[in-house]
């Protein structure tokens, strides 16, 4: 089978497209014919080693993952093959084949396409962890969403806005913030021409925001906690812009306010019936209609180097998938 290897650490540029062989399945794992596999943000930084899960040279990136079932060892009952399913793995999954465990997928609900499955758990699986288990973000409350347009901050705006919420879309590109309105931004912020702290406060009236969602990081982050309300919760949630902000802990004291890590794939593992929990949810709004993921381009397998390539320029809007 083909698949994308990382096999020195580096660049998009430095992947290969080669023929690997798949391993028999144990009697407790599953063998998934790839349909679609999401590009995330850590995919750029695996690939560097500058991300906390480091396997072992050579692997494929790519985690969020649909497809279809194609063998299961003889002690899988959960699902036959022949199965549409989706779920996220570390690591893996730009590749034509992957044997993993049952227990990380979930049915594909019938009329979702392959790349709206695999568009679905990583960024709205993070966002509604973010808001509803560490932030408990409360309807009316004010929630400005940094990085808004990227995959887990446009997850972050449909939620936020079907949760009652009112949003302050933050990116650095008119076309971006025109694409938060369609998903239930009121309020905008281009933080490329204007000043973060500033705005933020003059669009609550002085008050300051009571949900910061941050997965940009860099000096955005000190600016916007400097626009945090009193006991306002500031969600960490990735460094998009590179750099891992140093925050001055005298403005939680003065303004009494949390600064609170969101790691959701910690908390599959330490939470796994939580997140079972959350992910029903996520389908549920799907199935009525309320959340869909905005898919900006797809791109066939030999090409995931270029769809990498975008993420890291910053090009994309909402989830680029390949195809396989």
């Amino acid at each position: 089978m083909k698949a994308i290897l990382c096999e020195k650490y580096g660049l998009p540029e430095d992947l290969v497209y080669r023929d690997v062989v798949t391993r028999k399945p144990e009697p407790n794992e599953i063998v998934i014919t790839v349909k679609a596999c999401a590009v995330n943000f850590p995919d750029t930084l695996i690939i560097q080693d500058k991300y906390q899960i480091k396997p072992e040279l050579p692997f494929s990136p790519g985690s969020d993952i649909s497809g279809i079932i194609k063998e299961t060892g003889k002690d899988v009952h959960s699902f036959e093959v022949g199965d549409e399913v989706f779920g996220v793995l570390p690591y893996g999954g730009f590749r034509e084949e992957v044997v993993t465990l049952p227990e990380k997928f979930f049915a594909k609900p019938k009329g979702m396409s392959f790349p709206i499955a695999a568009s679905f758990l990583y960024a709205y699986g993070t966002s509604l962890h973010a808001l509803k288990d560490r932030a408990q973000l409360r309807e009316g409350e004010t929630i400005v969403i940094m990085g808004a347009a990227g995959g887990v901050g446009l997850a972050a705006v449909d939620i936020a806005n079907k949760m009652g919420a009112k949003v302050i879309a933050c990116a650095s590109t008119q076309e971006k913030l025109d694409l938060c309105k369609v998903y239930g931004a009121t309020k905008f912020i281009n933080y490329t021409t204007e000043d973060l702290k500033t705005q933020i406060k003059e669009l609550t009236n002085g008050r300051g925001a009571d949900v910061i969602y941050d997965p940009v990081g860099a000096h955005y982050s000190e600016q916007a906690l400097r626009a945090i309300s009193w006991k306002g919760r500031h969600l960490v949630v990735g460094f998009a812009a590179g750099k891992i902000p140093k925050m001055p802990l005298n403005l939680a004291l003065l303004k009494g306010c949390q600064i609170i890590g969101v790691f959701w794939g910690r908390f599959i593992k330490e939470e796994p019936e939580n997140n079972r929990k959350n992910n029903l949810q996520i389908m549920e709004w799907y199935s009525q209609g309320l959340i869909k993921p905005h898919i900006h381009k797809l791109y066939p397998l030999k090409e995931a180097p270029l769809a990498i390539r975008s993420m890291m320029d910053r090009q994309v809007k909402g989830k680029i998938i390949i195809t396989v």
